[in-house]
């Protein structure tokens, strides 16, 4: 086979790899919809917290920037799943401040003001380098730290999990989802030899694998319960 056939395959892996990760991700972006309901079938957000939708928000953007052709060559697919991951923290964002008491509203508009303020600051400082490749890994670290803390986000669930015997708060399409896309695109990284992409999300995949594992041992002795506010992660 040529160079040109080969070439012609990987890049065939990695779209079908992407394609394939964006639409798992749904999963993730659909998750804490039960939350939400429940939000504003009472009129309050009870003792949810936001702080993990403006925290995957940030995360969303960092990732989004990345897949950008002005820090990284070739990853659309990277930017879409990001901008649509985006939109979905922004609409969960903005319903919690519709129905939180007037202190969390306060508190919540700050932290969202001071992701979008880090933002702008990693966006403009990033295009002050004019180095593409001292560019590229200024935004790769920071993306792939910002993903590896939200892959790291569901050990407090995995140690709940053992500690009760119980996968009350770990749900299972929330914990498959998590493995498909991360799986889905450390296959995508691999294959274009992108190390900030296939580090976060192997580690994706390991913790999406401990925690199918768990359920499935301790599904016996519990019922699912959707109460939980649900960590989302992008890409």
């Amino acid at each position: 086979m040529s160079l040109l056939g080969v070439y012609s395959i990987c890049e065939v892996g990695k779209d079908a790899a992407g394609v394939a990760g964006n639409m798992f991700a749904f999963g993730l972006f659909l998750s804490p919809i039960p939350t939400f309901r429940r939000i504003i079938r009472n009129g309050s957000t009870e003792m949810f917290s936001g702080l993990p939708y403006v925290y995957s928000l940030l995360n969303c953007l960092i990732c989004l920037w990345y897949g950008t052709p002005l820090i990284s060559p070739d990853n659309l697919l990277v930017t879409t799943v990001n901008t649509i991951g985006g939109v979905f923290q922004l609409v969960y964002i903005t319903i919690f401040l519709i129905y939180a008491e007037k202190a969390r509203k306060v508190r919540m508009l700050g932290l969202l003001l001071a992701v979008l303020g880090i933002f702008v600051i990693i966006l403009v400082g990033s295009l002050q380098i004019d180095d593409r490749a001292m560019r590229r890994m200024f935004v790769g670290l920071l993306s792939c730290a910002s993903l590896i803390s939200m892959f790291a986000s569901p050990l407090f669930i995995i140690k709940l999990v053992i500690r009760t015997k119980s996968v009350e708060f770990m749900p299972f399409y929330l914990s498959l989802s998590t493995f498909l896309m991360s799986i889905s695109f450390f296959l995508y990284g691999l294959v274009s030899d992108d190390t900030f992409i296939y580090v976060p999300n192997g580690i994706g995949t390991v913790l999406g694998i401990v925690q199918l594992i768990l359920y499935f041992y301790y599904k016996s002795s519990s019922t699912e319960n959707y109460r939980q506010p649900l960590i989302v992660s992008c890409e």
